[in-house]
């Protein structure tokens, strides 16, 4: 069995993996969290639904069941699922056909038509098909949430005026706004600009506050006290109660079923690609890593049941998404309780809901919609690849004039015109020296260095290949997990966009987090000077880009450990260890990375050659090789090389300065840590090892 086929019935188990690796701490984050979000869901669920012609309370059971399947079941920790703008306009124009808006069989075919989506989406899923969103450019992603966000500010500004009007696009919005301005109504405009300075204050004095929530409440307490209401000032009202009933769905209705599959199918696509977009956008600010996968299935399931009970289509709604985010949520639970809450509120708490002003609610959501314009990122693709930027305008424009599944379409249209004879899956493949040492090889079957991978990067790295290259990294990584550092080759990689940068980013920040490295080398120049003009190159670090010839004779001098090769490896797999002499038995290596900070004490080479003259000069152990030590060393000193000083008794005197010294610091290092766990105190290392006594003038002793 493949392990794609073996991996299939893990991807209905991510509840059993998310209760089980839930924390105590995250629970009052994702309950205030969801209840700011639930605050939102609310009134929205009622409007969506009528959006799409059925009545409230199917919004309702939608915000509820889809909200908690889809969390639960989901990749994203932030995306919210449920009623949305778009499937609620899409769902319409696919159901109006066959039925009248609001009778028992649209209804009926509204929860078909949920089920049937969920059903396709669970199948892309399963075929792991997620990959299909890879395709969806970053520039796309930053284009799309910053038109979303301007659409959702231009759009929630007549509810902050309270004005009275409807529009069909952004700049009807506009013209109408414009001729309506002066009709605003004072007190809800005060209500909705509270809360908005209340939010913003409250981010300046605690960020951790959850400002939203606190700005909501007391929107709401001042409309119930002084009774607003009464002076124009519209409330949510009362909520339809009720737990979401199980649906007597016509599902063995093959006619039915025949009309709806063209509209379910269009609804699955436009839904995965609008849901996995939001959470993408998400996660590009959160810096949590995505499952797409996963995130078919979960929006497969959310669909299905709420089609089963009395739902309609669902998908990720990016005002709530981006409000979890804002809010502090840190799991997937926040989505779960924003549901639940919705349910509670229904059912017991109508009446005080019903006092939050509308008003207050779209205060909220202009700061949510602010938040989603990236302003950082969209400089930086902008001083980036052209195609980069050409591809964020448009999509930009395309969300601010055309509805939104369209201009998500038209982004990735125009994503996929402008890559389409780039290759989508380059080769990543680990590469060895030949027998003579002149070329690089792919020979899976010889051994690899034990510290270092060198790998090869065989195609673009643009947004369709991003992931895949950053992926197949990290499996050769897991795979030589004592690799610390990397080399690699980019010889091949003509062209790349911001998004092979983030996955370079993501591959930096993998080893550096283990205590390693990344270093480059035959990076063309149009890559090159990407990199510095997003300021890659800049965080890396130029030592960091090496050439052909001499990358691994400065990485085995300057970077590796010889003690490792020395002490625990008999792989010798470049030409610069080829004469390291092979460990007889294996000695225990604590690694100069993890040595504690502050631990050793360091001296220069001029100050230690001044103390030698000294009458109480320090003891200088050299922990290197007999043959290292014999080309050359300091005339005091006495070789003890680090195999010996790790596992032999010491005779060493405790009540005089002890320095040891190796080639280049490491090895010294791991020797004073060694020294100081057998109570030698007094102890230090010379400062850049043997390397910076020469490079000082300094004189050495040669054993003939």
């Amino acid at each position: 069995m493949s392990p794609a086929v073996r991996a299939v019935p893990l991807l209905f188990l991510r509840p059993v993996y998310l209760l089980r690796t839930y924390r105590r701490t995250n629970l009052q984050p994702d309950m205030l969290a969801g209840l700011t979000v639930a605050v939102v869901l609310l009134p929205q669920a009622i409007v969506f639904s009528l959006l799409a012609g059925l009545p409230p309370q199917m919004g309702i059971y939608t915000a509820v069941v889809a909200g908690i399947v889809g969390a639960l079941w989901g990749s994203s920790s932030h995306l919210n699922s449920g009623p949305t703008n778009a499937a609620s306009v899409l769902a319409l124009s696919i159901l109006a056909p066959l039925a009248a808006p609001g009778t028992p069989p649209f209804m009926a075919a509204a929860g078909m038509l949920a089920v049937m989506s969920g059903i396709l989406r669970i199948a892309m899923g399963i075929a792991r098909l997620g990959i299909l969103v890879n395709f969806v450019s970053d520039s796309v992603i930053v284009g799309f949430t910053a038109g979303a966000g301007v659409l959702v500010a231009v759009g929630e500004v007549r509810h902050l005026l309270r004005l009275d009007f409807s529009a069909s696009g952004l700049l009807d919005n506009l013209i109408k706004l414009a001729q309506t301005a002066l009709q605003a109504h004072p007190l809800s405009m005060a209500l909705g600009l509270g809360a908005v300075g209340l939010i913003w204050l409250l981010k300046r004095l605690n960020r951790r506050l959850p400002g939203p929530l606190i700005a909501l409440g007391l929107a709401g307490a001042v409309v119930g006290l002084a009774d607003l209401a009464s002076a124009g000032v519209k409330i949510t009202g009362q909520m339809p109660g009720g737990f979401p009933p199980l649906a007597r769905l016509p599902l063995l209705d093959l006619t039915l079923i025949g009309h709806l599959s063209t509209g379910a199918l269009a609804m699955a696509a436009i839904g995965l690609v609008e849901a996995t977009s939001i959470a993408r956008s998400i996660a590009s600010q959160s810096g949590e890593r995505l499952n797409s996968n996963q995130e078919f299935v979960g929006q497969g399931l959310a669909n299905i049941a709420s089609g089963l009970f009395s739902g309609y289509p669902a998908s990720g709604s990016f005002n709530r998404s981006a409000l979890n985010l804002e809010a502090k949520a840190r799991s997937p639970l926040s989505n779960v309780f924003a549901s639940l809450f919705v349910l509670i509120a229904t059912l017991l708490l109508g009446p005080l809901v019903a006092f939050v002003p509308r008003a207050a609610l779209a205060g909220v959501l202009i700061v949510g919609a602010y938040g989603m314009i990236d302003r950082k990122e969209m400089q930086r693709i902008w001083r980036g690849a052209r195609g980069d930027t050409l591809i964020m305008v448009v999509t930009l424009l395309a969300t601010l004039l055309l509805p939104l599944q369209f201009a998500v379409l038209s982004g990735i249209l125009m994503s996929l015109g402008y890559y389409l004879l780039k290759t989508s899956m380059p080769q990543v493949r680990s590469v060895v020296p030949d027998e003579h040492f002149r070329h690089w090889i792919f020979q899976p079957s010889k051994p690899v260095c034990p510290q270092l991978g060198v790998v090869d990067i065989l195609g673009d790295l643009y947004f369709g290949a991003a992931s895949h290259v950053e992926e197949m990294v990290r499996a050769l990584q897991a795979q030589h997990p004592t690799q610390r550092y990397l080399l690699l080759r980019m010889q091949s990689v003509d062209h790349c966009d911001i998004s092979g940068i983030h996955a370079l980013e993501s591959i930096l920040r993998l080893y550096r987090e283990r205590g390693g490295d990344v270093y480059f080398t035959r990076v063309r120049e149009p890559v090159l000077k990407l990199m510095k003009s997003t300021a890659f190159y800049r965080d890396v670090g130029a030592d960091h880009f090496l050439g052909e010839d001499d990358a691994v004779e400065h990485l085995f001098y300057h970077v590796l450990d010889p003690a490792i090769c020395i002490y625990e490896s008999d792989v010798r797999v470049f030409r610069e260890c080829q004469n390291l002499p092979r460990p007889e038995y294996s000695v225990p290596i604590v690694l100069h990375t993890d040595i504690p900070a502050g631990m050793l004490t360091e001296i220069e080479p001029r100050a230690l050659w001044n103390r030698l003259r000294e009458q109480s000069a320090p003891i200088v152990v050299d922990v290197r090789e007999p043959r290292e030590f014999m080309r050359g060393h300091i005339a005091q000193a006495q070789n003890i090389p680090l195999n010996e000083l790790l596992t032999r008794p010491l005779t060493l005197p405790h009540d005089r300065l002890i320095i040891l010294a190796c080639r280049a610091g490491r090895r010294s290092a791991r020797a004073t840590y060694a020294l100081h766990n057998q109570g030698y105190n007094n102890c230090g290392v010379l400062k850049g090892g043997m390397q910076a006594w020469e490079d000082a003038g300094l004189l050495e002793a040669v054993d003939g």
